[in-house]
């Protein structure tokens, strides 16, 4: 990376686990819903309460280290093929959106390769204690990332480390629907006129962008958790292909079945709060930072911008 992609990249990782850490609770209210098919949908508040009553004060935190270890490998990944590809791609060349959108898939295909495994343990010790509704989920007994790792190559074969890789590759569209909406509501924004807009504004459509894409593309986010925690039995006589696009159906219509189409959106509220308030935090940091850094270097900060 040469200082402008390095500094963006700390900035992006300090900032991203920052917000996990800060929201990791609605992150655990989310995926319980998911995975713990009888479990009750509430509030956020009403869930959170439920686990810390019935499995103590820490337990929205269980698996935050392996979360965070993921993440900032997931960062690294996506970061230096995102960048590695563009240098490639461009030559020199001037960038556009289309460009980068294509580069941006095209990276998070190789993230999703990459670091779906440490996913696939992370959900597992993420849920490991955890009281279930559901009494056919077996407990698991993991010591650790590593040992994780270990137990599931013996018990389910080193295939299992990729399990929820159909629906991950399919959500890495997520950000291009973003961008999709993103730019729609800045044209209407401006209406016809080119002005910059404000930092209110952009996080505004940023955050309704975000949220939709979420919504759209949530369904497929169930699918992925209850893929990666591995109860569900995956069938093994068609191609490896057709069995995870099987799983992904049969879950989907499952769900579907037994608690109606708001069954595929169980947990959607947490995962919005998160979304949103994280995008706020992160929003409010970089303007600080930013605000900082043109004080420090002794600059007048530009009035677009603002």
């Amino acid at each position: 990376f040469h200082h402008g992609h390095g500094f963006s990249y700390r900035f992006f990782v300090f900032g991203s686990v920052t917000a996990m850490t800060v929201f990791f609770p609605l992150d655990t209210a989310r995926l319980r819903l998911q995975v713990d098919d009888k479990r009750k949908a509430k509030s956020t508040p009403a869930i959170l309460a439920e686990i810390i009553k019935e499995e103590g004060l820490l337990a929205p935190y269980r698996g935050w280290f392996p979360v965070i270890c993921s993440l900032c490998c997931s960062n690294f990944v996506y970061f230096y093929c995102f960048h590695s590809l563009k240098a490639m791609w461009l030559q020199g060349q001037k960038s556009t959106p289309g460009k980068d959108l294509i580069i941006g898939i095209a990276a998070g295909v190789v993230n999703v390769l990459v670091t779906t495994p440490l996913w696939v343990v992370n959900t597992r010790l993420k849920l490991q204690g955890a009281k279930f509704r559901n009494e056919d989920i077996e407990p698991t007994h993991y010591r650790g990332i590593v040992d994780a790792l270990v137990q599931i190559v013996q018990n389910e074969g080193v295939g299992a480390l990729w399990n929820g890789t159909c629906p991950s590759l399919l959500l890495v569209l997520n950000p291009g629907i973003q961008f999709m909406i993103y730019e729609t509501l800045k044209r209407h924004l401006r209406g016809g006129v080119h002005r910059e807009l404000s930092s209110l504004e952009v996080f505004a459509i940023g955050a309704i962008a975000k949220a939709v894409a979420t919504t759209v593309t949530y369904p497929l986010q169930t699918v992925q958790s209850i893929l990666r925690f591995g109860q569900h039995r995956q069938p093994t006589e068609q191609s490896k292909l057709q069995s995870s696009l099987r799983s992904v159906m049969y879950l989907i219509i499952n769900r579907v079945r037994r608690s109606g189409i708001l069954g595929l959106f169980k947990g959607l509220e947490a995962k919005l709060l998160q979304t949103v308030l994280t995008a706020a935090l992160m929003f409010l940091l970089y303007e600080k930072i930013a605000a900082a850094t043109f004080r420090v270097m002794g600059i007048k900060r530009p009035l677009t911008s603002r």
